[in-house]
C-alpha cells in the first residue's frame, strides 16, 4: 500500500475514533441530563400528590375510599398535564386509576409499587408500544392502611429526541468521514509528492543519470532531507565526472602508450632494416669501393640518427624523475645568449633572429632550458623552408618567468595542435622524416615546462606562422 494511502487511512481512522466516542458521549451526556430533569420534575409532582393526599387525610379523621377516589380523580383533572396516569391503591386492590394508560401495563419482573411506609421508588419502563414512562411509587400509613400511590409520566419524546440526535449524528459523522477521506488523501499527496520526487531522482541516480535534484518546497524534515539529497547528488555526480575524468586519463594514456611504442617500434624497424641490409651487402664482398664507402656513410648517418633517439628517449627519462635541482637564474641572459649562439647557422638558412627580454632572476635549470628553446628554434626553422623571421619574447611573472617563440612559417593545422606534444607525433611525417625529426622534441619540451611546474600552449598567429608560449613556474627565490 502507497505510503500516502496509509497517511490518509490513519487520519480517517483516528478521525472516526475520536469522532464516534466523542459524540456518542456528547448525546449520552444530553440524554441523562435531560432525563434527570424529567425525573426531578415528576418528582416535584409526586410530593405534591403525596401533599395533597395527607393535607386530605389530615382534615378528616377517616376517609372511605370512595372519598379518596374522588379526592384522587379531582387532583388528577386538575393536574393531568404533570402525569400520564395516576394510581392510588390499599392492600393490594385499587381505589383510583386514572390517565391514558394503566400501570398495570408497565409491569415487569419487579414490581413498580412499595408496601413498605416512606419508601419511594422511581423506574423508568416500556410498554408493548414501545413508549418510555418515568414511574414513581411511594407508601403511606393512614387509620391502619398502607396507601400506595403510583404516577407515571411519558418521557417518550427524550428518547424520540436522543433517536433523531443519534440518526443526525450518523448522517453528519458518514457526511465528515467522506470530507477527511478526500481532505486527508489530498494533504497526504501534497505531503508526500516530495518523497515521490525523492524516489524518481533515486531510480534516476541509480540508473547513472546524476543530474537528478528536486525541488525543496518546504523547511520541514522532507526539506531537510530534500536538501541533503541534492547534496549527495552533487557530491555523486562531481564523483562521477571525476572518475570518467580519470578513465579518460587512463584511456589517453593507454593510447599514448600504445602510440609510443608503435612510434618507437617504427622508428627503430626502419633504420635498423637498412642497417642489416647495408651491412650484409658488405659482408658479402659483391660491392665495388665506391658502393662500398657509400654503404659505410648510409651505416654511419643511420648510427648516428639511432644514437640521436636514443639520448632523446633518455633526457625523458631523466626528466621525468624529477631529481634536477633548480638554481637561480637569468632567463634574459639565457635567451640572449642562445640567439647569439644560434644566430650565424640560422642565417645560412635566411632566417632572421630577434628577441626582447626582461630583467629578472627565477628558479630554473639552464640546460633543460636551453634544450627546449633549441627545439623549439628547430621546429620553427623546419616550418620555414624559405626563410623567415624567428622571435624571442621573454618577460618575468610572479612565480617565474614567460618565454614566447613566435615564428613566419606555415603555421599549425588545427587538427595537430592538441597532439604536438605526443612522443613520435609528426605533422608531416613525411617532411619531418627527411628532415631528420623522430617527433620527440616538442615531448621533450613538454617535460620540461611540467618539470618547472609549467605549461605549454601552442596558437598560429593571424599574419601567419605559429607562437608557442612557455609557463616556467620554479619561482622567483
Amino acid at each position: 500500500m502507497k505510503f500516502h494511502l496509509k497517511m490518509a487511512l490513519s487520519m480517517l481512522a483516528l478521525l472516526s475514533l475520536l469522532f464516534g466516542i466523542g459524540g456518542s458521549m456528547l448525546i449520552s451526556a444530553s440524554f441523562k441530563e435531560s432525563l434527570e430533569q424529567e425525573g426531578a420534575a415528576a418528582f416535584g409532582n409526586y410530593r405534591m400528590a403525596w401533599g395533597t393526599l395527607q393535607i386530605v387525610n389530615g382534615l378528616e379523621t377517616y376517609l372511605d375510599r370512595a372519598a379518596l377516589s374522588q379526592t384522587m380523580k379531582q387532583l388528577y383533572q386538575q393536574n393531568s398535564t404533570f402525569w400520564t396516569s395516576l394510581r392510588l391503591s390499599a392492600n393490594g386492590k385499587v381505589i383510583y386509576e386514572g390517565g391514558d394508560i394503566q400501570t398495570t401495563e408497565l409491569q415487569t419482573d419487579e414490581s413498580v409499587e412499595t408496601s413498605v411506609p416512606g419508601d419511594c421508588l422511581l423506574h423508568v419502563l416500556e410498554d408493548l408500544e414501545g413508549n418510555h414512562y418515568l414511574v414513581l411509587s411511594g407508601a403511606i400509613e393512614t387509620n391502619g392502611d398502607i396507601l400506595c400511590l403510583t404516577t407515571s409520566r411519558c418521557i417518550s419524546g427524550l428518547y424520540a429526541a436522543r433517536d433523531h440526535q443519534l440518526n443526525t449524528y450518523f448522517r453528519v459523522f458518514l457526511v465528515m468521514c467522506l470530507l477527511c477521506g478526500l481532505l486527508s488523501y489530498t494533504v497526504s499527496r501534497v505531503l508526500t509528492s516530495p518523497l515521490k520526487d525523492l524516489s524518481q531522482a533515486t531510480r534516476m541516480i541509480a540508473s547513472g543519470h546524476y543530474a537528478g535534484c528536486v525541488r525543496i518546497r518546504s523547511q520541514d524534515e522532507i526539506g531537510a532531507l530534500s536538501q541533503d539529497f541534492n547534496t549527495m547528488a552533487e557530491q555523486l555526480k562531481a564523483d562521477a565526472e571525476q572518475r570518467e575524468r580519470y578513465i579518460e586519463q587512463l584511456r589517453q594514456s593507454v593510447e599514448r602508450q600504445e602510440r609510443f611504442i608503435g612510434s618507437f617500434a617504427h622508428e627503430m624497424k626502419t633504420p635498423m632494416t637498412s642497417l642489416i641490409g647495408y651491412a650484409d651487402l658488405i659482408r658479402s664482398g659483391t660491392l665495388t669501393q665506391e658502393e662500398q664507402a657509400e654503404a659505410a656513410d648510409y651505416l654511419c648517418s643511420e648510427g648516428k640518427r639511432l644514437e640521436s633517439l636514443s639520448r632523446k628517449l633518455l633526457e625523458l627519462l631523466v626528466i621525468r624523475q624529477h631529481g634536477i635541482p633548480l638554481i637561480p637564474a637569468s632567463p634574459k641572459e639565457l635567451v640572449e645568449q642562445f640567439v647569439r649562439q644560434l644566430e650565424p647557422v640560422y642565417q645560412e638558412k635566411g632566417i632572421r633572429l630577434s628577441y626582447d627580454c626582461k630583467e629578472g632572476v627565477c628558479l630554473i635549470e639552464p640546460d633543460l632550458v636551453w634544450s627546449l628553446l633549441l627545439n623549439l628554434a628547430d621546429n620553427a626553422q623546419k616550418s620555414m623552408e624559405n626563410g623567415g623571421d624567428l622571435r624571442f619574447q621573454q618577460e618575468m611573472t610572479e612565480d617565474g618567468c614567460l618565454i614566447r617563440v613566435l615564428d613566419s612559417g606555415r603555421g599549425i593545422p588545427l587538427q595537430a595542435l592538441e597532439h604536438l606534444t605526443e612522443a613520435f607525433y609528426r605533422v608531416d611525417k613525411a617532411r619531418s622524416r627527411k628532415q631528420g625529426g623522430f617527433g620527440l622534441g616538442l615531448a621533450l619540451c613538454q617535460e620540461i615546462a611540467v618539470f618547472h611546474n609549467g605549461s605549454l600552449k601552442f596558437a598560429n598567429r593571424a599574419k601567419g606562422g605559429a607562437c608557442v608560449t612557455v609557463e616556467l613556474k620554479g619561482g622567483r627565490s
